[in-house]
């Protein structure tokens, strides 16, 4: 059967085998549950979020996004920000190689949804803020949605600006909108914002922090009643606001937002922040994951976010950026939806096979007596699957794992190990230091140089499970695991 793998054009025939497939278990997609969404979700709410790769970690296997750079301006200056320009080879929100026009936009997003099927939403995350560079924000969604309606439209916001443009956000139908918010509490806002630029004059110190704030609440409470979703980005940052993001969760949370997304900061000196430049440091993973289980209790987290680039293109977890600069975009192209709709179809057919899968693995999960969480990292390309070569992954997606089920919990970002067809040992150090309290890897394949290194760490790495969906090899290793040692106690 025909599997997604990486970015490969998927042909109709590809759907039909799978769909023949799939009839052949007796699990059509909706039987499956592919299409009814989850118990707990609301039928349209579901149809919002389950081809959205930010609002589902489901979707995030399957579907893609792209950010167009349209909005350079800005209106505050956050001390963990330094938008820069003609950076290919970093990746992190305000960065990008070339500011676009929105009619340039347009061209280049019917060039991407021609080539790039899994393309489902649209996004523009600045370099500078979309609230505050409107203007191009607004004209650029009017341009591409008349070309293709069916592409979800989502921006990011600081939410300073937010409040004057609800209704018109709401108007044209963009129905996901993420905002920054790092404090709820002014004072500490005052270690993260030097400065905002509203209403004509640069406020500094507390009364920037209560302005901003204000402006932010209002905004989530404006988009809220009008039944728009909002992902909160907050932005961790270790002696700062960490201990007080339990806050600012409980809050977002009471005035209606649907989703909370926890990043980690990043403070490399190299990138110019002010952060990066005074020795801020930013959390590790461990302590990351340790703040998101306190918040999991009746809050919808995104662990699985990738803090992508102002012009991103593709899965998450991967650019395709360069691929699609101006230079290579021609100056007429017409939209083609052939290859959208054939692996739309595909996917829903695919998911329904991974669902049936993932409940297969919580059957027997529950059957093995042990009460042990483990930490399993994969390395995938993408498509739900156990299916990259360890030495290829540049990240892992780690799992937690317990008789009670498998849940998403994190990616640990990783230098190549194998480049030219070697692995340097100081980039297996980094690597291994990456995996911190993972007790597994799987994937597609792996050598004996770095699976003894590995294993000498106190890690197991197998290829035992390869081309699997990631559940299901995660349940079976967990049961094998937990035979082994009870075969070792007998």
């Amino acid at each position: 059967m025909a599997q997604l793998v990486g970015l490969e054009t998927l042909m109709p025939t590809g759907a039909q085998d799978m769909r023949a497939a799939l009839d052949e278990q007796g699990c059509s997609s909706s039987s499956c549950g592919s299409s009814s969404g989850p118990d707990d979700m609301p039928a349209e709410i579901w149809e919002k979020v389950k081809d959205h790769p930010c609002y589902s970690e489901e979707a995030h296997h399957y579907f893609a996004r792209m950010h167009v750079a349209v909005a350079p301006a800005c209106n505050i200056q956050c001390n963990y920000c330094n938008r820069k320009y003609d950076c290919a080879n970093e990746s992190r929100p305000g960065v990008v190689s070339e500011k676009l026009t929105p009619a340039q936009a347009r061209r280049k997003v019917i060039s991407v949804a021609n080539e790039v099927p899994q393309l489902s939403v649209l996004g523009i995350a600045g370099p500078g803020d979309a609230c505050y560079d409107w203007r191009k924000t607004r004209e650029t969604f009017e341009l591409i949605s008349a070309d293709i309606p069916d592409i979800k439209l989502c921006l990011s916001t600081n939410g300073l600006m937010l409040p004057d443009h609800v209704d018109e956000i709401e108007r044209m139908n963009i129905d996901h909108v993420t905002i920054t918010i790092n404090m709820v509490d002014p004072e500490i806002g005052t270690k993260i914002y030097p400065w905002i630029f509203y209403q004509n004059r640069r406020w500094t110190g507390l009364d920037a922090s209560k302005i901003l704030h204000e402006r932010q609440m209002l905004g989530l409470e404006m988009l809220t009643a009008r039944g728009i979703l909002t992902k909160i980005n907050s932005v961790m940052i270790p002696g700062v606001n960490d201990e007080h993001l339990m806050e600012v969760n409980r809050v977002v949370k009471s005035k209606g937002a649907f989703l909370h997304n926890i990043m980690p900061l990043i403070s490399d000196p190299a990138h110019g922040t002010h952060y990066g430049l005074t020795g801020q440091r930013g959390p590790r993973a461990m302590e990351l994951k340790a703040l998101q289980d306190k918040l999991s209790d009746g809050t919808k987290l995104m662990r699985h976010c990738r803090q992508c680039r102002a012009d991103a293109v593709g899965l998450l977890g991967e650019d395709r950026g360069q691929e699609f600069t101006m230079d290579l975009v021609a100056d007429e192209v017409e939209y083609d939806p052939t290859k959208r709709e054939t692996y739309r179809e595909v996917v829903a057919e695919e998911r329904g096979q991974h669902i049936a899968a993932r409940q297969k693995g919580d059957v027997a999960l529950a059957s093995v007596e042990a009460d042990q969480a483990m930490l399993v990292a994969v390395a995938t390309k993408g498509g739900g699957r156990i299916n990259q070569h360890f030495g290829h992954a540049k990240e892992f997606q780690v799992y937690e794992v317990s008789p009670a089920g498998v849940t998403f919990v994190g990616h640990r970002k990783t230098d190549q190990y194998c480049e030219g067809g070697w692995g340097e040992d100081a980039t297996l150090d980094g690597v291994i230091e990456a995996l911190e309290g993972v007790r597994v890897v799987l994937c597609a394949k792996i050598g004996d140089c770095p699976r003894e290194s590995l294993s000498a760490a106190g890690i197991e790495a197998t290829d035992a499970f390869a081309h699997d969906w990631i559940e299901a090899g995660i349940s079976s290793w967990y049961a094998q695991e937990h035979a082994s040692q009870a075969r070792q106690i007998a």
